[in-house]
């Protein structure tokens, strides 16, 4: 038996809730292509941001510690394929697109720079007379325009739903060409709000456990955190004879499970209480509909300040990340002085983008230890 593109296009319409974007519903793609005979049209976009170069080069990105600096610690790659993991069961637990939530989510980091966060807050203060820099615009500048794996046009021709999950933090979206007549609507699919939240559960939980793992914060200091403690007692209740090796990891897995269990009863509330019926009726909804409850928003908040003041600037990571963002701003300045040092295709965009945004370009694309490379490369090892 198979199973045809528009079986499993019923099937998925038949299966899903009727404010969820089906497939066949979809606003389509910039570039008119001819349907797959066996993909639908979001399980497409997923396959395409799983073969691009800006995926792969994820493996060698800063999450929290620079790549390199241990063999268990995340990088942007494994923080990626987590946060599609835990969109996919929220997606499916409120009936909605699956395959719209993983391609989002596999997308959503295309565009950090080498360094993570400190390497885009350094590339923003290099670019701020030149348009700045974003790593959510990037994500959405790579699929679009920088990777060209295809003949016919440039970027991935990814669907408009996906590329509307990129867009984060907009007032007004945009709607497809062939419905410009609806004008600017505020709030995006229920699935890019999925992988929306679905990354803040992520960095909470897995930030954690590579600190505790690194060794720079620990079970004690993190005792006056009330969701740990919460789920510490919890975790305890449930594996009493829980080792000492063994406790952060059950406590962690049981913040996944508080986290993920708390944004779909809330947002299955707050989905019925809105009484939207299609998925226009959440595109015009004034509010995001997938949200945390009250008490766990607060407890978030409560854990990001722990995180940032113990661990993200920690002087183990702020450190490493601050030698790592000297060498990325000397790389951005030989490249503005002599950009034949940038490679062939890239110089090719200098006349359409202009040298900052290309030279960012470029470096934004660099893995971390590429950077390194590269600086030594162009001033010696013995230049820090």
């Amino acid at each position: 038996m198979r199973q045809t593109r528009e079986q499993m296009e019923h099937a998925e319409f038949s299966q899903l809730a009727p404010y969820a974007q089906s497939s066949r519903a979809s606003g389509g793609r910039t570039h008119p292509e001819a349907a797959h005979p066996f993909r639908l049209a979001f399980q497409r976009d997923r396959d395409r941001v799983l073969r691009s170069r800006a995926f792969r080069r994820l493996e060698y990105k800063t999450q929290v510690f620079l790549n390199g600096t241990g063999d268990h610690l995340r990088t942007r790659l494994t923080h990626t394929i987590e946060v599609a993991a835990i969109g996919r069961t929220i997606a499916r637990a409120l009936a909605l697109n699956e395959d719209l939530v993983e391609a989002i989510a596999l997308a959503h980091d295309l565009g950090h720079p080498p360094i993570g966060h400190s390497g885009e807050e350094t590339l923003d203060r290099l670019m701020h007379d030149h348009g700045g820099f974003d790593h959510n615009e990037q994500s959405q500048r790579i699929v679009e325009s920088i990777e060209s794996p295809y003949p016919d046009f440039r970027g991935l021709n990814l669907s408009f739903e996906v590329i509307e999950g990129l867009k984060k933090h907009r007032a007004f979206f945009d709607p497809p060409p062939n419905r410009a007549e609806a004008g600017p609507y505020p709030s995006p699919s229920l699935e890019a709000q999925i992988a929306n939240l679905a990354d803040e559960i992520t960095y909470y939980s897995h930030d954690l456990d590579d600190g505790l793992d690194s060794g720079l914060i620990s079970e004690a200091s993190l005792a006056g955190v009330p969701l740990w403690a919460e789920c510490a007692d919890l975790a305890r209740t449930r594996f009493p004879n829980l080792s000492t090796v063994e406790t952060p990891a059950a406590i962690i897995r049981t913040i996944i499970d508080r986290e993920a269990e708390d944004v779909i009863a809330s947002s299955a509330t707050a989905i019925a209480g809105a009484g939207v019926r299609s998925v226009d009726d959440v595109r015009r909804h004034p509010e995001l509909l997938i949200r945390y409850s009250q008490p766990l928003l607060a407890a978030n908040q409560q854990l990001r300040r722990f995180l940032y003041q113990n661990l993200y600037f920690h002087p183990t990571v702020a450190e490493v990340n601050h030698r790592a963002c000297e060498r990325l701003e000397r790389v951005f300045e030989a490249y503005l002085a002599s950009p034949n040092l940038l490679g062939k295709a890239t110089a090719t965009r200098l006349a359409e983008d202009g040298l900052h945004r290309t030279v960012c370009d470029y470096l934004s694309g660099m893995t971390d230890r590429y950077l390194i490379e590269e600086h030594e490369r162009l001033f010696g090892k013995s230049v820090t």
